[in-house]
């Protein structure tokens, strides 16, 4: 959440630093700002809103700082503590206007900090935490920027990915990390700092990811990697496998439609190969299990958050049923503090598109802590859960800008579904039934594919129910998180009240809620349990509901009698979540678009949840 961006070069700083701000708008945009130093001289421009204001206010301002200055800092803020204002906006001064920082994370003590700088005479002008930090580096300053910083740091608690710097000890900057991003773009006399690969993307693709407790210190002659402790330290260098095109929306109206519309090759990346069809198996070498270590696994626990938790949803029916391992799906911040019992013989998958979730990487810790073998499924090559884990599958599906994810739980679900075919032919799953559902993976984009055709007509089954302000989504087995993780998308981004449940709930409680023409989406699929969710489907169209039936082409019997249908093809129950799902957030996407909605940046909401 919020994103950071800084820049040490040659260029312009400012124009570099607002469009690496746009391009991680998605990360937060209740507020933004810049602040770029030049001839011992720092000008701070911000503004609430969005980036295209901060934009208007640094057009407009007369300064020759902002003209001149070639190193800068820039914040795109999601706010935590304190409103939305100018004042709370990033970049934040000290009392004496010679050292300015941006913040993502939550410093847990601040109040005692502050109180304790407020007794030597320091005076404060936001509600932040943030100011806090930058109050206390320049209260620790002593001529040397790193020294400054380290100095704080070793008194806050809580998290941080920052960026400071000072026009009392010029010609750097320094960048710190705990439990909040930091990638360091290491490009041709120049260095761009970001929370995120996309402001990064434009400038290099060689870059550096941050450690917890790492300080880089950037100046002219390159980056200089310490411990808070000054000891030096050594990172990788690694090549981005993302092009900058990737991040931009090209002839799309929205991100989000156009992630939709990119699952067909974002899932034929996630599996190309990755099949392997002679021994009806899976080629997952970043597991690095080998079929020994594969048969011993005992059970398979899942954790994740939102999007992620419901795709590990799809996949323990998976593990279950064609590996015969008990699995589990646990939401990760339930799991890092209820104390879980966990044995070595255990498979801890985390699942996180970003790789950077607060409560998933604490799942990791805590995992890892109790000898289980952990492995993480990310999207972002070198994030920190991917570096932790050490194992686990990169799903190479793109960047993924649009708030609401589509494209990454898609691809969750196919590899998850590889996952869970290489597990099982190490028990008794035979090759022929292996390769009969590797051939079923590897149909998945064409499948993918159909249901992209028909967006106009689901469009206008959207423009039915876009003035209701309640819906409800049901399913059972394998669509049941399909029907969570559409209720979720709807909610996200047209701000519809929206519950997936269970259809064998239903008459547990949520049908007392239905009215005359409350919207009902039905997924219908011909698969087992659709006799049963048709039946629940009828008693909801008798209670007056609009019912939207999701039924397999060619099913004349589950279509009939209800209100409106949506057409997705004939595939197997462990496959039939991935059409189904992207039928659904074209569903969501036209009832938002039909409202007005802000559907890439939904209020209160942003892409990367790296605070609890």
């Amino acid at each position: 959440m919020c994103g950071i961006v800084g820049y040490f070069g040659k260029k312009e700083a400012s124009d570099i630093l607002v469009d690496g701000l746009r391009r991680m708008e998605y990360r937060g945009y209740d507020s933004a700002g810049v602040a770029c130093l030049h001839d011992e001289q720092i000008a701070v421009v911000k503004r609430p809103g969005k980036i295209k204001a901060l934009r208007q206010q640094v057009d407009q301002t007369d300064s020759s700082i902002l003209r001149s200055a070639k190193q800068g800092i820039g914040h795109t803020r999601w706010a935590t503590h304190g409103s939305p204002t100018e004042l709370n906006a990033h970049p934040h001064l000290d009392a004496t206007g010679h050292v300015a920082m941006v913040h993502n994370g939550i410093i847990e003590n601040y109040r005692e900090i502050r109180n304790g700088l407020k007794q030597a005479g320091i005076e404060f002008v936001s509600e932040t935490d943030s100011e806090v930090l930058v109050q206390l580096i320049a209260y620790c300053f002593k001529g040397n920027l790193e020294e400054a910083v380290s100095e704080a740091l070793s008194k806050v608690k809580g998290t941080y990915g920052i960026l400071v710097m000072s026009s009392k000890d010029t010609g750097k900057m320094v960048a710190a990390r705990c439990g909040s991003p930091i990638v360091i773009g290491l490009g041709v006399d120049e260095t761009v700092v970001a929370s995120d690969a996309a402001a990064i993307m434009p400038h290099t693709r060689d870059v550096i990811y941050l450690e917890d407790f790492d300080l880089a210190v950037i100046d002219g002659s390159g980056v200089n990697m310490l411990d808070i402790q000054h000891t030096p330290v050594n990172r990788e260098v690694t090549l981005m496998d993302w092009e900058a095109e990737e991040a931009e929306k090209g002839d799309f109206d929205h991100f989000m439609v156009k992630e939709i519309f990119e699952q067909p090759t974002a899932i034929k990346n996630a599996i190309r190969g990755r099949l392997d069809f002679e021994m009806g198996s899976a080629i997952l070498s970043g597991l690095d299990l080998s079929q020994r270590d594969a048969a011993l696994i005992n059970r398979v626990l899942v954790v994740g958050c939102g999007t992620s938790m419901h795709a590990g949803m799809v996949g323990e029916y998976a593990f279950e049923e064609l590996a015969a391992i008990p699995a589990e799906v646990e939401q990760a911040a339930e799991f890092r503090y209820r104390n879980p019992i966990i044995s070595p013989s255990d498979l801890v998958l985390a699942i996180s598109q970003s790789g950077e979730t607060a409560d998933t990487l604490a799942a990791v810790r805590e995992a890892k802590n109790k000898g289980a073998m952990v492995a993480g499924i990310c999207n972002v090559v070198g994030s920190t859960i991917a570096r932790e884990t050490g194992r686990g599958v990169y799903l190479h599906a793109g960047p993924e800008i649009g708030v609401a994810s589509t494209k990454a739980f898609t691809c969750q679900v196919a590899v998850l579904l590889m996952m869970a075919l290489k597990l099982a032919r190490t028990r008794r799953l035979p090759v022929y039934d292996g390769e009969e559902l590797a051939r079923w993976i590897e149909r998945i984009p064409a499948l993918t594919e159909q249901v992209l055709g028909q967006s106009e007509a689901i469009r206008d089954v959207a423009k039915k129910i876009s003035a209701q302000e309640h819906a409800f989504f049901i399913g059972r087995g394998y669509l049941f998180p399909v029907a969570l993780e559409g209720a979720l998308k709807l909610k996200e981004i047209s701000y519809v009240h929206a519950e997936g449940y269970h259809a064998a709930e239903l008459k547990h409680g949520p049908i007392a809620l239905l009215e005359e023409g409350t919207p009902v989406v039905a997924l219908l699929n011909n698969v087992p349990g659709k006799d049963k969710t048709l039946a629940n489907a009828e008693e909801c169209k008798a209670r007056g509901a609009h019912v939207i039936a999701v039924v397999s082409e060619g099913d004349e019997q589950a279509a009939e009698g209800f209100d409106d249908v949506i057409v997705v093809p004939q595939a197997p129950a462990m496959i039939a979540p991935i059409p189904t799902v992207v039928a659904l957030q074209l569903l969501s996407y036209h009832i938002a678009v039909l409202r007005g909605c802000d559907v890439d940046q939904p209020r209160n909401l942003a892409k990367s949840v790296t605070v609890e």
